[in-house]
């Protein structure tokens, strides 16, 4: 892209984890020159995705010669250019990390009306909208008509055809290069126990009630293997945290958020396995980075999995007991030296640079 004044204008209501991880690899492919970006801490998200609208128009400069919006779906998009109606002529592209129509409740009454429809109206208001896989766009689209049936009358039909036309699939980055820098800061140790990583969320659509079932199965059984519970917790953790603590103490090497990258990656990098027991993903990140560290996936042929693994691991699982006779047979290959499988492969598809390349292109006002 030419050089000039600031082209793009890139906006992150919530920038922590996974959605700075995606800002911080495309501004880094950027001339500073050329994008301005403006953000908000990853705290409370429910508040960022009904107010940042209005927030974020109190930032942006007055005068600009901005060509590009750019921005995640937590943004109530169509809400920025009522407060901004000068960002209208932009070229706004707006990035689905995960979506409010497929994302689960414990309670269907409990979800929120309001998230799935500003996400319906920043689409609607959208050039372009991104996923992060297909899963992720077609379960928003097939969603719209059964979240809008929630309304008592006044129903307009056939949005999901208007904003079908506007849809493309960009995987989400994998900065190779981080992990390969934090990687050969660490050192690999050599065992005969099977080492299962599970690095996700402590929460509720993660399923790790189904994680412990199958590892206090497993330890009842005989079997032996060591594990590290990864991922940030947050006020309510589930119970079956404190209760996997306490019953599978002697086989617990790790239990809790790593804040140093330079010790989580090593975490990842002396675990054989890594599993996921999610009834949600729209991506899965923690996983792939373990996968590009070493680790076997042990995942559900549902959701994001299904495209991007069933075609290329044997262990993927439909049930619990399919987990479970997956995890046993590993621990048993470990014991007898015979765990060779390298699937790295699977997360260079995604590496950054390559992704850029790519992304770029999508940038152009067509």
């Amino acid at each position: 892209m030419d050089s000039g004044p600031e082209e793009i204008l890139i906006l992150e209501p919530f920038y922590g984890g996974s959605h700075k991880k995606l800002i911080d690899v495309i501004t880094s492919n950027l001339p500073s020159h050329q994008y301005k970006l403006i953000t908000m801490t990853a705290k409370k998200w429910h508040w960022r995705a009904r107010t940042s609208a209005l927030y974020m128009s109190t930032q942006i400069p007055v005068y600009h010669k901005f060509k590009i919006l750019l921005c995640t779906s937590v943004l109530p998009l169509a809400e920025l250019l009522g407060l901004r109606p000068d960002l209208t002529k932009l070229h706004k592209i707006v990035y689905f990390h995960e979506n409010q129509l497929e994302f689960p409740v414990r309670v269907v009454k409990d979800r929120d009306f309001q998230y799935g429809y500003n996400e319906i109206l920043t689409c609607l208001t959208a050039d372009k909208v991104l996923f992060n896989s297909y899963y992720n766009k077609d379960s928003f689209l097939s969603h719209i008509k059964s979240h809008l049936k929630l309304q008592p009358d006044y129903k307009v039909k056939n949005l999901e055809q208007i904003i079908e036309g506007k849809c493309y699939v960009v995987y989400y980055p994998m900065d190779i290069s981080l992990m390969d820098k934090y990687l050969s800061l660490v050192d690999k140790t050599t065992s005969n126990t099977l080492h299962i990583v599970w690095p996700h969320r402590w929460e509720f659509d993660k399923n790790p009630e189904a994680f412990y079932r199958v590892l206090k199965r497993l330890d009842n059984n005989g079997y032996h293997f060591k594990v590290s519970i990864l991922g940030e917790s947050f006020n309510e953790k589930p119970d079956v945290f404190r209760e996997l603590s306490r019953s599978l103490k002697e086989s617990l090497l790790h239990c809790g958020y790593v804040e140093s990258l330079r010790e989580y990656y090593k975490i990842l990098n002396n675990a054989d396995v890594v599993v996921s027991t999610a009834i949600h993903e729209f991506f899965g990140v923690a996983v792939l980075e373990a996968v590009y560290c070493g680790c076997i996936p042990v995942v559900p042929k549902r959701l994001s999995y299904r495209e991007l693994y069933l075609e290329q691991v044997e262990e993927v699982y439909d049930t619990e007991n399919e987990l479970y006779n997956i995890l046993g047979d590993l621990c048993t290959r470990k014991e007898k030296g015979e765990l060779n499988k390298d699937y790295r492969h699977i997360a260079l598809q995604f590496e950054s640079n390559k992704w850029f390349s790519e992304f770029v292109k999508l940038l152009s006002v067509n």
